[in-house]
């Protein structure tokens, strides 16, 4: 399969909803179909990201509200200016884990950050350039929890968050994501391969559809 254009799909959810795994699948489904995949992340795909995701998931050293997020939308210029940019004018496949609206829900919703402002600084690192299509893996802030207390390994500052926080994130993507077009919504309780599976039909189907593949 050839792409007709540059294509760029993000998979959101809250920590512990599987997105990171499903990510993983996805392009391994999508390579196999011949596709030009590019498997991304955010934070952390660039050396200058992969800083800022130490800052800020470790948070030696106190930060603020608006300090997070700015070292957020920094990883996210970087990423854009060197990474996903240059890789859609090669009719590149991007999947990223995670991208801006993560920023939307946890330093919006989460920390009460002007959303509007939020948006703005997106688009402006962003170069106004939007996902394609987003993949949001939903799941209860019960089922996260468990899982990620499961995985028995060291917790990011945001998995130690209270469950006031987790809620107001799942509600937060709840209502981003309420009535878009663009979004495909999955049931993060699935086992891996059903979310694969489904996750790459309709990938493929978003692209026929949409006439982007031949």
């Amino acid at each position: 399969m050839q792409l007709q254009q540059g294509i760029l799909i993000s998979i959101e959810g809250i920590d512990g909803s599987g997105k990171s795994t499903l990510a993983k699948n996805l392009c391994t489904e999508l390579q196999k179909k011949k596709l030009p995949i590019i498997a991304t992340r955010e934070p952390g795909k660039t050396p200058l990201g992969q800083v800022l995701r130490t800052l800020v998931q470790e948070k030696k050293v106190g930060i603020c509200p608006k300090a997070e997020y700015l070292l957020f939308a920094a990883d996210r210029a970087q990423h854009f200016d060197e990474f996903i940019i240059p890789h859609l004018k090669e009719k590149k496949l991007i999947i990223s884990d995670r991208m801006a609206d993560s920023s939307i829900v946890y330093q919006g919703y989460g920390r009460g950050l002007d959303i509007n402002m939020i948006k703005t600084i997106n688009a402006w690192s962003m170069n106004d350039i939007k996902p394609d299509v987003t993949i949001y893996v939903r799941v209860s802030p019960n089922v996260a929890i468990e899982r990620i207390l499961k995985r028995k390994e060291k917790l990011t500052s945001f998995e130690k968050e209270k469950r006031e926080f987790i809620n107001t994130l799942f509600t937060g993507f709840d209502t981003l994501f309420k009535d878009q077009h663009n979004v495909i919504i999955l049931d993060g309780t699935q086992t891996p391969e059903e979310l694969t599976n489904y996750a790459t039909e309709k990938v493929i189907q978003w692209l026929q559809n949409n006439k982007k593949i031949q």
